[in-house]
């Protein structure tokens, strides 16, 4: 009864895929097939995972310094900042402002010389757009007061230049200043008073923050500013609101988001996770092509069943269907597995990792060598679906090429030597 309303094609499948008197090779072949794919998507599953918890871990550390969106002015100099920062606050998806100003200099310290590119900040408005306040290793925040030409510096940068807190530094920078002597750089003496950092190390070894009017003073900007940094809620929505920006603001300003600034790096790291991604389905591939060869010594081995149904009056199509059916079970339950595995992995792979290092006394990835020293992850049920879909469609591929050579036997060849 359990049976009746089963379509033959789908019983004699599932008969088929297990083990029967003279077929053990052949459900060996299935499970190994099985094991294949499972072990195909739960990798492929675990390792996009981390390459998405890289990228975002990356990308948080970069926004934790940079901005979400920035507005200058055209000439470089922007004198209505307070006009800005008031109009873009009308912008629901706007969460913050502060402006700054943004010159590059090289820093020196006895025989040690660095570039680095300086940004000048108002303490009181700068931890509404970037969290470099939260990365203070030594010194204050508070301790940033204009007039008296206090500088922080990322503590790449620091070591590079050999200063400590209370150390003094000569900021060198590109504006010439005309004396007596001819013309001159423009130098001035800054007093170490914090190091900081951020998790990247372009602003590590790179960046050096003074107060926004030190820095107006330096560059004789008066009141101006270079321009007015934005932090909105939702920074994969960056491109859209700048737009909005742009036409709600009036007059001439230069509008970016962190989409352009860093563009060739996050195009480069998309390009990474395709690449890998192609990478990884190929070892798919190489599992589903165990489906094709136990699918050939079944249909071999089953050539005189074939004969008979044929003989019954079954049709090639419903014979196509039987060897279809057998390699679609082992497909599901390959990726159904591979799935439950991958999925499990990546949502504990913060525990899983640390556990093996603790357990072999091995660290994977060192502090001293890589920007991230502990392994994230991100699942993006997306991904999964994706995963899920270009797995089943291989396995469909592969089950019906030897599927279909099942129709075309026949049932007097086959059964001429029984």
């Amino acid at each position: 009864m359990r049976n009746m309303f089963r379509p033959i094609e789908v019983h004699i499948g599932l008969r088929y895929t297990k083990a029967r008197r003279r077929n053990h090779f052949i459900s060996i072949f299935s499970l190994i097939s099985i094991v294949g794919i499972m072990l195909g998507v739960l990798v492929m599953i675990t390792v996009l995972s981390v390459m998405n918890g890289f990228q975002k871990e990356v990308r948080e550390r970069i926004l934790g310094a940079a901005s979400h969106i920035t507005i200058k002015g055209i000439d470089g100099e922007l004198d209505d900042w307070r006009g800005v920062m008031k109009d873009t606050s009308r912008n629901p998806q706007v969460i913050g402002s502060a402006p700054f100003i943004r010159t590059e200099g090289m820093l020196t310290n006895g025989q040690y010389v660095n570039a680095a590119f300086v940004r000048g900040i108002d303490p009181a408005l700068e931890p509404n757009v970037s969290e470099v306040q939260k990365g203070i290793l030594l010194g204050s925040f508070d301790d940033l007061k204009p007039g008296e030409f206090k500088i922080y510096l990322g503590k790449y940068l620091a070591r590079a230049l050999g200063v400590y807190l209370g150390d003094k530094v000569t900021m060198v920078t590109p504006q010439a200043a005309v004396t007596p002597a001819g013309i001159l750089p423009r130098l001035k003496r800054f007093t170490v008073a914090g190091i900081f950092e951020t998790g990247h190390n372009q602003y590590d070894s790179g960046l050096a923050v003074v107060h926004i009017k030190d820095a107006a003073k330096l560059m004789r900007m008066g009141t101006n500013v270079t321009g007015v940094r934005i932090k909105i809620k939702d920074i994969f929505d960056a491109p859209r609101i700048s737009l909005s920006l742009v036409e709600q603001l009036e007059g001439g300003y230069l509008v970016n988001d962190w989409t352009k600034l860093h563009a060739n790096f996050f195009r480069a790291v998309q390009t990474e996770k395709r690449i890998m991604s192609i990478i990884l389905i190929l070892i798919i591939i190489i599992a589903a092509f165990n489906i094709i060869a136990m699918m050939v010594m079944t249909v071999t081995e089953k050539q005189s069943d074939i004969a008979i149904l044929r003989t019954l009056g079954s049709t090639p199509f419903k014979i196509t269907w039987i060897f279809i059916t057998q390699g679609l079970i082992i497909g599901l339950v390959g990726i159904a597995l591979g799935i439950i595995g991958g999925v499990t992995l990546a949502l504990n792979i913060d525990t899983i990792v640390p556990a093996i290092e603790s357990l072999f006394n091995v660290q994977f990835l060192s502090p001293d060598v890589y920007l991230i020293s502990k392994l994230p992850s991100e699942l993006l049920w997306s991904d999964v679906m994706a995963i899920s879909i270009a797995s089943f469609v291989v396995t469909m591929i592969f089950t019906i090429i030897p599927a279909s050579r099942a129709a075309y036997i026949q049932p007097a060849e086959a059964l001429r030597y029984e």
